[in-house]
């Protein structure tokens, strides 16, 4: 038996219609998804991480300053640990260390990363480092809105917004597994109001796809991880050249064969799928596909291998057949309806 949780934003000030963080157990025989606890300690329960040893759940709340812990009982239901406040306004993602003895998350309104202790049962403690994007003045941020390792989990790629009063970036940062501190190694700035969302890494460490939220770009940098170093290479278009409406690029994943890039685009609801090119890294775009919904804000891969696409305002998790050889994203009609879906973490 699998496990899906999913992250359903709860407020009125984001127009939302979900009732707290879900648990649903996944049929191997049919693939039925069927809830079994809903729950909300915190407003807006977002993006979620698990541990390295699938233990435990970490999750932060959108809009506010706080930050959860869960633990994973046998039969896959959550049992609230504790909450903390960091302080910094509106965590947009987290992730753990490869030594499973911190937790980072990335703060957009604060425009800071949070390195947080667990302690032995589970649970969060105290903040011991932090790092800041600088703004264009003092007392101003860039708003970072991702963290992400690489698979060595020595580097820490973080993209951020400017937003008016700060920069669009991607940043490579070296992490210091004794201290939970950061050190830049290379950073890229992107063109004014493209605004860089989100990274996916390729398999072999040394592609990284980033994709930009008001530019509908995906651009491609090479990597270096005895360096820490990265160089853009290439950008290209999330919408074809006909759409001329509003878009806002939302997600990047590398697929699971990494032979395509996947990103999803908001408003325009539809999917960009590119093939790499295996020697090079480069990528050619292969077709659009409609997502089924409205405002797909998340997707990932399952551990079946299905795409699955949360559709934050039509309140579905839609399915779709992923096909590694053509690029095709083939809908199965197993919808799942909840509200508000944002983020969606399988155990």
């Amino acid at each position: 038996m699998r496990y899906a949780y999913v992250g359903c934003r709860t407020t009125r000030e984001r127009n939302a219609r979900g009732l707290g963080l879900k648990t649903y157990e996944i049929s191997d025989q049919t693939g039925e998804w069927k809830e079994i606890q809903c729950l909300e300690t915190e407003p807006n329960p977002s993006f979620q991480t698990l541990d390295r040893e699938g233990k435990f759940l970490y999750s932060v709340h959108g809009d506010i300053t706080k930050v959860t812990s869960y633990r994973i009982l046998d039969n896959g239901i959550l049992e609230h640990i504790n909450t903390v406040d960091i302080g910094g306004r509106n965590p947009v993602d987290i992730t753990v260390d490869r030594a499973n003895q911190n937790v980072i998350v990335a703060t957009l309104q604060g425009g800071t990363l949070y390195t947080i202790a667990r302690n032995p049962d589970g649970s969060l403690g105290e903040v011991i480092a932090t790092y800041t994007y600088e703004g264009k003045e003092e007392g101003k941020v860039s708003t970072i809105h991702q963290c992400l390792w690489d698979h060595t989990g020595n580097y820490l790629f973080a993209c951020a917004q400017g937003r008016v009063n700060g920069f669009g970036q991607m940043r490579a940062l070296r992490y210091d597994h004794e201290t939970g501190i950061f050190t830049q190694t290379a950073k890229f700035l992107a063109r004014t109001w493209d605004e860089p969302r989100h990274a996916a890494v390729h398999p072999n460490n040394r592609w990284v796809y980033m994709c930009e939220e008001k530019g509908n770009k995906v651009l491609y940098f090479q990597f270096n991880d005895e360096t820490g170093e990265m160089e853009a290479m290439q950008e290209l278009t999330t919408v074809p050249e006909t759409v001329t409406s509003y878009s806002d690029a939302s997600e990047v994943m590398v697929d699971p064969s990494g032979r395509f890039v996947l990103v999803s685009n908001r408003y325009t609801d539809s999917m960009a799928v590119y093939r790499i090119d295996p020697v090079t890294g480069y990528l050619r775009n292969t077709g659009f596909f409609p997502c089924l919904g409205k405002t797909p804000r998340f997707f990932c891969f399952g551990p079946n291998g299905k795409c699955y696409v949360a559709n934050e305002d039509s309140d579905t998790i839609v399915e779709f057949d992923f096909d590694s050889v053509t690029g095709q994203l083939i809908p199965t009609l197993n919808i799942i309806h909840t509200g508000s879906p944002v983020c969606i973490v399988f155990r």
